[in-house]
């Protein structure tokens, strides 16, 4: 296989093909093929960024998602947020997500800060 940029879809199906017949070899990563193959997924991987992006999520959503992850809740956040109501409104989306509570978020819950700002 020669390497290149993948620039057609028929090009993609090909590169993933070859990469499936590497993993059933059981290609070993410090061998010559490894190293290829190594190559290939970075290829792949720009060819799937550039054409299937994946939307950021929304902050609240987020937030939301990691405090099921944590088993947090609501009141959890009363006193370092504000109020339960309050804590409520933002969780709600009615209320909105300032800089200092996305940072307050991002330390208590590793949310990554681009999330949080998107």
């Amino acid at each position: 296989m020669n390497l290149k940029i993948i620039s057609s879809e028929i090009e993609y199906q090909q590169y993933l093909d070859w990469v499936d017949e590497m993993f059933d070899m059981k290609v070993s990563p410090s061998t010559p093929e490894g190293e290829k193959l190594g190559v290939v997924l970075l290829l792949i991987k720009q060819y799937e960024d550039q054409h299937f992006p994946i939307p950021k999520p929304d902050p609240i959503d987020a937030i939301k998602n990691k405090m099921v992850d944590l088993g947090l809740k609501n009141t959890d956040f009363v006193g370092k947020v504000g109020s339960k109501g309050y804590v409520s409104a933002i969780l709600n989306k009615r209320k909105p997500l300032t800089l200092k509570l996305a940072r307050l978020f991002h330390n208590e819950l590793g949310i990554p800060g681009d999330i949080l700002l998107s």
